[in-house]
């Protein structure tokens, strides 16, 4: 395998050599720094304190000659512009080409230059991995919470790029003057960037080297994730073919509305659900086995849908809409069959027509990286919209009559809607998903690239190296030759986990503190939601309508919360520091929902509940950010990944809500807010404790 210091040293540009970091000097102060903590010779403290003024030192070199090499491209450019401008008013055909020429030429050295950062930002990426690796301390947290929003920040100027940005703007608009238009008036600045369809070529290189660094350095994308589905950190430009390849608008929009068709059909038998399960004879608290036994299924059809989405999309999204389809009738027909069996029957089928493995694997897999963020936020919205809709529309559904011997009420009637919800999802599904062409038929259609110049074809070489590679290349890249004890693996070390015990093995302490409070929110969400029917028309004789409401408007909260979280909130806290305070307000919450006296109110529970449900909200899209930054690279992809872990934690976590509300109930209605609650108070407090505990292991 070729490592990271043999590629930098191939890569480099001979004349600007001293000024690369010294990647090996750093790697080399690694290996002597972790031998003298061993022996005892030094003190860490010590140790962080000299590796950050080395790696302070290697980036000011690096960012100085940087900002000098800028200045003079800039310069060149205003001296050309002053050479346009007499040809404008005096034009010269041959001069015109020449002017052309000597733009392009300044291009190319723009390019070198972008490389250079490119290079020295996955030096620094690299080494900072390799200090954490050795230490098992996240120095790389404390450096880039330090560095990057300091205000004589060199960092930025490495991973913000905005002088470059004017740089790019100013020899596009140049070129794109000189562009052979006569008669157009338009400027650059008069057309979207995309309008520009006639380029230099390398205006197009350049273009696409500042994209992938835009992209490789956005540590803002809060909504993706929160559906923790997997980003690729830069993709190439064969990839970027694969990719527009596969991807198809429709089937992008199927997904995301199975998504959101699966979110309804979970919620909208909540209000209902108490009522349904009396009508047949149970008790009211049988609604948690009903909801809950949605999520029984959905533990195994998580598993086999993952792995079915490793050899089609299409043929899982059917299976599951003809299963919902059928589950959802059978639900609906149970009241007129008197059969509680056949109540949980259809609620099952509808948890093993559970697409949503399928969903995030589709977006991860196919959708291209420049829009995949975008659809991570769309997996979300439809998540949280589905969850809202589904008990606004049960609120909705109260009526009462019979069709021949069918009984259509506010108990069948959302069984019946979803039915033929499904149904007609099956025929758009039909219609107009196109199943994605596979890795291996991409490769044997795409042609070869042309990028027209021997110099241009060699730089487009280089770019199109990842800033921040994908969980493959991080894991060779690092196999460098010295320090390589305990870093060169095999190459199925590299490979995703196979099985469930191959895939546990991979979790660490942090990965295992991360899945435990992702099981705690979910547990305390589903109590409050599951049993809110019970509670409410207990304490205060709230109707189906009144407990939609509810329901809709807690749903109504996820997106803005989320907004307000990923815009503000997380840039002005580290995520660990909203980890761990989301936990005490969802400990808070749970506490004041305690009945501690005789009475209970309304605006306790719905301020104590509104308190739980959105510190929960706030707490998933940060655990679900830091799962995966903590989680192993061999659980990025394959059947056992990191999306199909965290699903199977919130599920289970569901079920046992669900089967702890039902088995409550069997102490009486008035003791069932206070038992289901102790559980949620007792996991709260285990995980804030397991979260100080990992708090330093956690970046």
């Amino acid at each position: 395998m070729v490592n990271f210091g043999k590629k930098l040293t191939a890569h480099q540009v001979q004349e600007w050599e001293r000024y690369y970091i010294n990647y090996k000097l750093m790697k080399k102060k690694v290996k002597q720094f972790a031998q003298q903590i061993q022996e005892g010779g030094q003190d860490r403290r010590r140790v962080l304190k000299e590796f950050s003024r080395m790696l302070d030192d290697q980036i000011e070199k690096t960012v100085l000659f940087f900002l000098e090499q800028q200045g003079i491209i800039a310069h060149r450019i205003q001296e050309l512009g002053e050479q346009r401008t007499i040809l404008l008013e005096h034009p010269d055909i041959s001069k015109i080409s020449e002017l052309r020429e000597a733009y392009t030429a300044v291009g190319q050295d723009l390019l070198k230059l972008l490389r250079f950062v490119d290079l020295n930002a996955t030096g620094i990426r690299k080494i900072l991995k390799k200090f954490d690796k050795r230490f098992g301390y996240k120095f790389t947290d404390y450096y880039l919470s330090t560095r990057s929003n300091h205000p004589y920040s060199q960092l930025q100027q490495v991973f913000k790029h905005v002088g470059v940005a004017a740089v790019v703007g100013a020899l596009s608009r140049n070129l794109a003057d000189l562009q052979e238009r006569q008669g157009s008036y338009l400027s650059i600045y008069d057309q979207p960037s995309t309008a520009l369809t006639v380029q230099d070529p390398v205006i197009y290189l350049i273009h696409a080297s500042v994209d992938k660094l835009t992209r490789s350095t956005n540590f803002l994308q809060y909504l993706g994730q929160h559906a923790l589905i997997v980003q690729e950190d830069v993709a190439s430009s064969e990839e970027d073919q694969v990719d527009d390849k596969r991807y198809h608008f429709m089937s992008l929009l199927l997904n995301l509305a199975n998504t959101y068709l699966y979110m309804v059909n979970t919620y909208i038998i909540v209000p209902t659900a108490d009522d349904y399960s009396m009508s047949l004879g149970a008790a009211a608290t049988v609604c948690g086995v009903i909801i809950g036994s949605m999520a029984v299924a959905q533990v195994f059809s998580s598993v086999y849908f993952s792995a079915w989405s490793n050899r089609s999309y299409f043929k899982p999204l059917v299976f599951s809409s003809i299963v919902l389809f059928l589950g959802n009738t059978l639900y609906a027909l149970a009241y007129d069959l008197d059969s509680l069996a056949a109540l949980l029957v259809g609620r099952l089928l509808c948890g093993l027509g559970s697409a949503r493995a399928v969903n995030r694997r589709y977006i991860s897999d196919c959708v291209p990286l420049k829009i995949r963020m975008q659809a991570s936020a769309g997996f979300v919205s439809a998540s949280a919209l589905g969850m809202a809709c589904g008990p606004a529309l049960a609120g909705l559904l109260q009526i009462n009559f019979k069709i021949y011997a069918l009984t259509i009420n506010q108990d069948t009637l959302p069984g019946w809607v979803m039915a033929f919800a499904w149904l007609a999802y099956l025929i758009w599904l039909w219609i107009s998903f196109k199943e994605p062409v596979r890795d291996t038929e991409v490769k044997h259609s795409s042609p070869d690239v042309d990028a027209g110049h021997d110099e241009n074809e060699a730089l487009e070489s280089g770019l199109v190296q990842h800033l921040l590679p994908s969980w493959e290349q991080k894991q060779n890249e690092d196999g460098d030759d010295e320090c390589n004890d305990s870093e060169d693996a095999s190459e199925d070390s590299h490979r995703p986990a196979t099985s469930v015990a191959s895939a546990y093995r991979l979790l660490t302490p942090s990965v295992k503190v991360q899945l435990l409070i992702y099981f705690m929110l979910k547990y305390a969400m589903e109590i409050l939601l599951s049993e809110s029917s019970v509670i409410t028309s207990y304490y205060f004789g709230w109707s189906t309508s009144s407990v939609a409401i509810f329901l809709a408007t807690l749903g109504l909260t996820v997106l803005p919360v989320n907004a307000v979280v990923g815009t503000y909130i997380s840039n002005m806290f580290e995520d660990r520091q909203l980890l761990l305070g989301s936990q005490i307000l969802v400990l808070l919450g749970i506490v004041l929902s305690f009945q501690f006296t005789t009475s209970y109110t309304v605006p306790q529970y719905v301020c104590s509940a509104l308190i739980t449900f959105v510190a929960a909200e706030v707490l998933e899209g940060v655990n679900l950010s830091l799962l995966s930054q903590v989680m192993s690279s061999r659980l990025a992809r394959g059947t056992y990944n990191g999306g199909l872990l965290s699903t199977e934690a919130g599920t289970l976590a569901r079920v046992v809500a669900d089967a702890t509300i039902t088995l409550a109930g069997y102490l009486g209605e008035s003791k069932l807010l206070n038992i289901t609650l102790f559980p949620s108070l007792l996991i709260c407090v285990v995980s804030i404790a397991a979260t100080i505990r990992t708090y330093n292991s956690l970046f």
